[in-house]
């Protein structure tokens, strides 16, 4: 037993794609019903044959604020209000029913809001049928004169299909008839009203390329999948057509008229296919007896009244047809017993229940838990899509959660490769609807890029064709000897009516009666006769002799050309042999050698491997070489700068004190050369001016006659931009994202400072275009410049894009952020206001006092700090005595 668990089941070849790199996409195609009221507003419009177009309604527009935006999606193809049934089965349905007669699965369902036509799409109504009675029609016209009889093929209880002989078939119908149960309809009984003209196809489309040579069966199935549970619809246990009533524990109400239905599991199989155990499958021989069965099914079905669709659907449905076929034996009579030879092939047509929002349906109560189950299936399929669709695009290997929904987990198998895969995406155009209507189509669009692997066909099983028809001849000409020879014709007859020929040719016996003891007459004819017959018989033995001579002669030459071609049959199979003995050594030695390779290859790629890593090392390494290259540069280019900053800030500091110290001097000269000057004239007036005489006194220089009259500093206008001013106009909205043009002259130094100037959506650039400030709102400048400390000075100058009158751009430049390093162990000046008195204890060698810088003249040449022009003069201090 151990041993029997641990052996793992093995799919079978069949049913696995021999090549996965043939994918086809998901076939998605829309369907546009007609509006319920001529007046009634419409927000979807069909473009051509692959594409619709939807627009927000009015309302929605004013809502809002006004916006207009219309979208467009492709799909195969679009199906208009106009289309009919049959067009739309022979686009999207006759396919699969060609694919399942070939042996291969099939998938079909309908996708939309509630009340966009998918249940009419799918059943259609009185009249004019839908997708489902058509494929049931194609499939019975085409299968229809192969049919096997019933129970010949028989399903068993792991989603496989058995063959039992003739007897085995008779006993179970014999069975079946003897049971007092409800018999599956007859193709012969009286249709239904009910459905009849649902049915009533009258195109008798067929598939044209059917293997006569097989022999089919056609077994139906309905499920519903209900708050992700699975319920069978063709169970014959009491079942109440609307749905039970549940308490408040949110279980039915148990009582003597209603029995709760039983919900089913799903199992996978040995070739790994989902499956619903213990499921309903009646075998049916027609297209009535088949959509009879689903309106069985379909009555049970749950549906509710809702606010947006009278008879909604509460519940997916799916029904499934299952073909299956075996080939029938070398003589065309009977059917072969081998399991491996039969083919069992699904259809699967499911209607979705419709996504609804429950502030629209009013849903309460039950209809509100069936509403959040049915939105949370169909969330759980968008999540499956959305990850297969991730999967295949971006290379990645995420799970795909196929078991969080019971209709996800169901199907998976057709998502795997295990047969095509179309969608009919069912859309109301009302104005109602558009909200819904625009996530079912942003589904349907990611949908179409999921590709699903191509099945393969199903292998020939190997015998000669044409054995039905071949058997069929056989039969007529059998029944036609019958009918000329007025019998039946068996082995004793045939030999009578030889003997019966080969006495005939000999002479008739004359009569042997004696009735007289003269009678010399009757002996000797008796004589003659026999005589006659014995001549006859001795003739005909050396006749025989002779031709068994001839038969012996001509088998031994037969004989001796059997030997002979037998002879060179097996010289020819020993050069062959040979030949063989030669292509399998060749082919040994080619293994050899391949071995040889393989491992110099596996040699080869770890080689590959080690030296890809040292490259990938040496390649880092090398980057870090030249970022710290690169950090070296930067700071060695700071370092310059900033020994130029203070080289020419000492200097510059050196220049003034000299000019201070000159200036100071040559006022201290004049001093003394006007006290000198004022003695030698009193000492004059003494001796040559009488003493009453009143001499006028001289003005000493003084320091504001002697200073000049200071240059107003000359102010540098504000950048304006080139272009000429333009009329102001209406800024873009900052919702839709400010984008900025970032221009970084090429010769800005990097200031490898940890707090960087970051703009987002920003577009780089050298030099500022036009077609760059065509795509932006903001503009930037980066300035840099050198500080009188001897650092760099970062000037960031904004401004906003604007067009012209002309076609061109304009920048009006707004504000000017300045970002600046400092040194921490730089020397920090003090200041004070420029009125401020010197106090009398500070010294001449402190330059830096701010009491000395303001009493010592200072000129500004143009271009300095202070502006063009710009002097001031002070009178230097004394010191005390």
């Amino acid at each position: 037993m151990k041993a029997a668990r641990a052996k793992t089941p093995r799919r079978p070849a069949l049913k696995k794609p021999s090549n996965p790199s043939l994918k086809d996409p998901v076939g998605v195609y829309c369907r546009v019903r007609p509006l319920s009221r001529p007046d009634q507003e419409c927000c979807i419009e069909v473009i051509n044959e692959t594409t619709v177009q939807i627009h927000p309604p009015e309302g929605y527009r004013i809502f809002r604020n006004g916006e207009y935006r219309e979208t467009q999606y492709s799909f195969k193809e679009v199906f208009g209000t106009l289309v009919v049934q049959k067009e739309l089965f022979d686009v999207v349905a006759k396919p699969l029913v060609e694919d399942l007669i070939r042996g291969k699965n099939g998938l079909l369902f309908t996708y939309g809001v509630t009340g966009s036509g998918k249940t009419h799409t799918m059943t259609g109504s009185p009249g004019d049928g839908g997708l489902l009675p058509r494929c049931l029609d194609m499939i019975f016209n085409s299968i229809g004169p192969f049919q096997a009889k019933r129970f010949v093929f028989k399903l068993d209880d792991k989603n496989g299909v058995d063959v039992q002989c003739e007897v085995d078939a008779l006993l179970e119908r014999q069975k079946r008839d003897a049971m007092p149960v409800p018999k599956t309809p007859s193709g012969k009984r009286q249709i239904d009203p009910e459905f009849a003209d649902m049915i009533n196809v009258q195109d008798h489309c067929k598939v044209e390329e059917v293997d006569e040579d097989n022999v089919y069966g056609v077994f139906v199935s309905y499920i519903e999948i209900y708050n992700n549970y699975i319920y069978d619809l063709l169970e014959e246990a009491p079942f109440e057509p609307i749905k039970p009533k549940w308490n408040n524990c949110n279980t039915p109400v148990r009582n003597g008229d209603f029995i709760p239905p039983q919900s089913k599991i799903l199992r996978e199989d040995q070739n790994h296919n989902m499956y619903v155990t213990g499921c309903t499958e009646v075998e049916v021989k027609s297209t009535e007896e088949a959509f009879e069965v689903f309106w069985r099914g379909q009555k049970k079905r749950r549906i509710a009244n809702t606010q947006l669709n009278r008879e909604s659907s509460r519940s997916h449905s799916v029904f499934i047809i299952k073909l299956a076929q075996a080939p029938l034996d070398a003589d065309g009579d009977n059917v072969l017993q081998e399991k491996e030879q039969i083919t069992l092939s699904q259809l699967s047509l499911v209607d979705l229940a419709g996504s609804e929002r429950t502030n629209r349906t009013k849903a309460e109560g039950n209809r509100l838990r069936e509403a959040g189950n049915i939105n949370q299936s169909l969330m759980t399929l968008r999540t499956c899509i959305e990850i297969l669709r991730e999967n295949q695009m971006y290379g990645t290997n995420k799970m795909v959660p196929y078991r969080d929904s019971k209709l996800t987990h169901l199907f998976k198998n057709y998502f795997d490769g295990e047969g095509k895969v179309r969608m009919i995406v069912c859309v109301n155009p009302k104005a109602e609807d558009y909200e819904e209507s625009l996530q079912v189509m942003r589904f349907a669009e990611m949908t179409q890029e999921v590709e699903v692997a191509r099945p393969v066909d199903r292998p020939l099983c190997g015998l000669t064709p044409g054995r039905r028809l071949r058997n069929q001849a056989f039969r007529e000409e059998l029944s036609r000897r019958l009918e000329m020879r007025g019998g039946p014709i068996n082995g004793e007859t045939e030999e009578q009516s030889v003997s019966e020929m080969f006495l005939q040719n000999f002479p008739p016996l004359p009569s042997c009666e004696l009735l007289d003891v003269n009678d010399d007459q009757t002996l000797p004819k008796l004589i003659e006769v026999l005589e006659k017959r014995h001549k006859l018989r001795q003739m005909l033995s050396e006749e025989f002799a002779k031709n068994v001579l001839a038969f012996k002669t001509m088998l031994q030459e037969f004989d001796s050309s059997v030997i002979s071609k037998e002879n060179y049959i097996q010289g020819k199979l020993s050069e062959k042999e040979k030949t063989i003995s030669g292509q399998k050594m060749e082919l040994e030695r080619l293994e050899k050698k391949i071995k040889t390779l393989e491992f110099k290859i596996d040699i080869l790629e770890k080689t590959a491997v080690i030296y890809e890593e040292d490259k990938r090392n040496l390649q880092q390494e090398l980057e870090n070489k030249s970022q710290k290259l690169q950090r070296q540069a930067s700071d060695k280019r700071r370092l310059e700068a900033r020994l130029q900053g203070m080289v020419a800030e000492t200097t510059m500091k050196w220049e003034k004190e000299c000019e201070r110290r000159v200036a100071a001097k040559q006022l201290e000269m004049q001093n003394k050369l006007w006290v000198k000057d004022e003695k030698l004239k009193q000492l004059k007036a003494i001796v040559t001016e009488p003493k009453n005489e009143k001499s006028e006194k001289p003005e000493r220089p003084s320091r504001e006659r002697d200073r000049e009259k200071p240059v107003q500093r000359s102010v540098s206008p504000p950048p304006v931009p080139n272009a000429p001013p333009v009329r102001l106009r209406h800024r873009r909205s900052r919702s839709a994202g400010e984008r900025w043009v970032d221009h970084k002259p090429p010769s800005n130094l990097p200031t490898e400072t940890v707090m960087q100037p970051h703009v987002p959506h920003a577009i780089t650039v050298a030099a500022a275009s036009e077609k760059a400030l065509a795509k932006c709102d903001k503009y930037m400048l980066t300035h840099q410049e050198l500080a009188s400390d001897g650092e760099i000075e970062t000037k960031l100058i904004k401004g906003d894009v604007f067009k012209t009158r002309g076609g061109g751009q304009a920048v009006q430049f707004t504000e000017i952020e300045t970002l600046k390093q400092e040194s921490p162990t730089g020397r920090k000046r003090r200041s004070s206001p420029s009125n401020a008195d010197p106090p009398e204890g500070a010294a001449d060698s402190e330059w830096t006092d701010v009491e000395t810088r303001c009493s010592v003249a200072v000129e500004m040449r143009a271009g300095s700090a202070l502006g063009p022009g710009y002097q001031h003069h002070a009178q230097p201090k004394r010191r005390k005595p």
